[in-house]
């Protein structure tokens, strides 16, 4: 049995202080939900707050990116062990990192490997645009992704993964797919490429969110899917209905 994981990314959305009223706003009552991990993604300045405020929960806190050296002359970025002493979590790839900021599969897989290695759980972002979402390229782009983020790694590390399968037209436009689209890709294109990698047992072990306008109320039809254990949530991640969208997703 996979865990279900619900992960709140909040992007570049308020500041340490708003976020501790947030957190502390919501955390008794995340608190309080079982069978589920949850995990909420602040922006780096908010991320020590944020998990003093969680300190006497099982909350998790993950970060919205790093970079894959330890240290050196990259101004602006973050290394790995700056996360470690706050953070279980770090998203990596997430499809504005690769539209806005020039990201790779290459970079993607050296920051899967860094995050493995200084014990972060890495939430992989794989995702296709609309335009190859219609030309029917999903299959091989999407599992691609994968193939290309996991390369390299052994099917010991790959179940210490997470993956989040967001169709980039779903992301922040109200448009979602539906359950049994993503459900499929997922199986086919996500745990498929798994499969091929490491064999379907090690498959089978890997948890897979949806992501892309999931909400309060349609995550109940994303999570009733076999294939689908979770979701990383973007904006419905920063109201204090978030708690519901959790309850919801315990099926």
């Amino acid at each position: 049995m996979r865990t279900p994981i619900i992960a709140g990314n909040w992007k570049m959305n308020k500041t340490a202080d708003q976020a501790v009223t947030f957190v502390r706003e919501i955390r008794h009552a995340l608190q309080n939900i079982k069978g589920i991990d949850r995990v909420v993604c602040p922006p780096f300045l908010a991320i020590p707050a944020v998990y003093e405020a969680l300190q006497a929960t099982d909350i998790g806190v993950g970060a919205q990116n790093m970079y894959f050296a330890d240290k050196g002359a990259y101004t602006g970025e973050i290394a790995p062990d700056m996360l470690t002493p706050y953070c279980q979590y770090v998203i990596l790839g997430h499809s504005e990192r690769r539209a806005l900021f020039g990201e790779t599969d290459e970079g993607v897989n050296k920051k899967v490997h860094a995050a493995l290695t200084h014990g972060l759980t890495p939430i992989i972002c794989v995702g296709e645009s609309l335009a190859q979402n219609e030309a029917g390229e999903t299959h091989v782009f999407v599992s691609g992704q994968v193939r290309a983020a996991f390369a390299g790694l052994t099917a010991v590390q790959a179940p210490a993964c997470v993956i989040a399968y967001e169709p980039i037209w779903a992301i922040g436009t109200g448009k979602s797919a539906s359950a049994a689209e993503a459900g499929s890709i997922i199986g086919l294109s996500v745990r498929g490429a798994l499969a091929e990698l490491f064999g379907e047992a090690a498959a089978q072990q890997v948890r897979i969110q949806y992501g892309g306008s999931v909400t309060v109320d349609n995550i109940v039809e994303y999570m009733a899917h076999p294939d689908i254990d979770g979701a990383l949530v973007g904006g419905a991640s920063l109201k204090a209905d978030f708690v519901d969208l959790v309850r919801n997703a315990v099926v």
